[in-house]
């Protein structure tokens, strides 16, 4: 059915003006014209913007709730079991629905912690299914690791200073026979067959060079060139992982990448926080994007990102919240402020312009999660875009001021009044309407609640647990 939507400002991308007193028509998912200088509303303003991306995640809970606290991801990592999803189909629509609240059309779900509850292809449809219940579009990558499950190397030495009971819990948890990268990409090739469609691009996910072998990375690889199929990746997210690459990869982590083809612009990589100039040189030539996730990475002290360097050679830069945004609350807005806030520049050279970097976390997140077009609104494209409380937006109305820059100066995700997602419209008023988001979130604590009894032996194990990791990591891969 054609659709209408007035508005008094509109930007449709970083390369062209911002059109005032507008009309957008769509029709079928698809924008069918965009008229200017109609008479302008009455009621109050509108500013519509291409709907954003939230280009890594893993549609988690959120974390802290498990006392997943001011701990670096290597611990952190490990504490977070207290998470797993106890129901896929609800832990997903909650993740989900929150970014479709933050306006987000589009996000990758890097699945690292499968519930253990169903077989992988079941839970894959249920993640596909809560996708389709709150509208947004999503990339699905089963993530894969095949060593290193307690630390970055031998875990005997943290194991063997638990006591039996305790060192029992830890292994039943997380010391499992790995798949082999043949078993891997059947799966994959599984999953892609039971929920690929126009909404759902079913990605390769090995979870990080760290934990994955050499020939689980090249099987990877060598799939992807084959068929086409995207991969998404962590990559140099913490210091222990630098040194640990260094040490197995004495030429250089990110030219084995790109010497067993595994660099591409099929590709996604997550963080690349302690990725040295020349390796960012590499990604930047190849094609790769680099995803950032400026308050995951605060939360668990892993560094910043250069972002603005890889973006002045050529890298692709886009912008994920990682299941863990300033306030844990999946504001993409507020995350994309943050990352172009600390990267845009110092003093009178700017990395880029608010404009600009808009456009280009969005073209690029579409293309990271396979999601159609650049996000440019435009006749003949996807109707994905999101509109903004202009009036709340610009509260003093004192004068003239363009209402990008101030989006980056003060927005939020307070502001959004609709999200449109192939037409449809999955938010009005901050409430998705294809779910019932507090009645999920509420249905979810009172079963984590109710099952937390289960974790008694993990949580018993914890304290010498975390002391045994920090130990190893300070000793075998810190600071020398």
């Amino acid at each position: 059915m054609p659709m209408e939507v007035t508005a008094h400002s509109l930007f449709s991308g970083p390369d062209r003006a911002l059109l005032e007193n507008v009309v957008l028509r769509h029709d079928g998912g698809v924008i069918t014209s965009i008229s200017e200088g109609v008479p302008p509303t009455t009621g109050p303003r509108a500013l519509v913007l291409p709907a954003f991306v939230n280009a890594h995640d893993h549609a988690r809970p959120t974390a802290s709730s498990f006392g997943a606290i001011g701990m670096p991801l290597e611990s952190w990592i490990l504490r977070s079991a207290l998470g797993t999803p106890v129901d896929p189909y609800l832990t997903a629509t909650s993740a989900l629905a929150r970014s479709a609240r933050a306006g987000c059309a589009s996000m990758m779900v890097h699945y690292t912690r499968p519930s253990g509850t169903m077989p992988l292809v079941d839970e894959a449809k249920a993640i596909a299914r809560a996708a389709s219940d709150v509208g947004i579009r999503i990339a699905f990558a089963l993530a894969v690791r095949d060593q290193n499950p307690i630390v970055y190397g031998d875990g005997e030495s943290v194991l063997s200073e638990l006591h039996g009971d305790d060192r029992k819990t830890i292994e039943q948890l997380f010391v499992r026979a790995p798949m082999s990268p043949k078993a891997y990409i059947e799966l994959t090739d599984a999953i892609a067959a039971a929920i690929s469609g126009p909404k759902v691009d079913v990605q390769l996910g090995p979870a990080g060079v760290q934990w994955c072998s050499k020939p689980l990375l090249e099987a990877v690889a060598e799939n992807s060139a084959l068929t086409g199929r995207r991969i998404h990746m962590h990559l140099l997210e913490t210091i222990y992982q630098r040194a640990w690459a260094d040490a197995h990869f004495p030429d250089g982590i990110v030219r084995y990448l790109r010497d067993i083809g595994f660099l591409s612009d099929r590709l996604t990589l997550a963080h690349c926080i302690h990725a040295r100039p020349d390796e960012i040189e590499m990604i930047a030539a190849s094609g790769t994007r680099i995803v950032t996730n400026f308050s995951s990475n605060m939360h668990l002290r892993s560094g910043f990102a250069p972002i603005a360097a890889a973006h002045r050679c050529g890298c692709s830069i886009t912008v994920g919240v990682d299941g863990l945004a300033l306030d844990e609350d999946d504001d993409m807005l507020r995350e994309m402020r943050l990352v172009q806030m600390f990267h845009g520049g110092v003093g009178f050279k700017r990395t880029w312009t608010p404009q600009e970097f808009l456009g280009l976390a969005v073209a690029n997140g579409r293309k990271a999660t396979g999601a159609p077009g650049t996000g440019a609104l435009l006749p003949g494209a996807p109707a994905d875009f999101v509109t903004i409380d202009l009036d709340r937006l610009d509260r003093d109305q004192i004068m003239p001021v363009d209402p990008i820059e101030l989006l980056f100066a003060r927005g939020n995700a307070s502001l959004l009044r609709e999200v449109v997602v192939d037409g449809r419209t999955i938010v009005s008023d901050g409430r998705c309407l294809g779910v019932d988001l507090p009645a999920i979130e509420q249905e979810l604590r009172g079963i984590y609640r109710a099952n937390a009894g289960k974790f008694e032996n993990f949580q018993r194990a914890w304290p010498p647990l975390s002391a045994s990791l920090q130990n190893w990591f300070e000793t075998q891969l810190g600071c020398r």
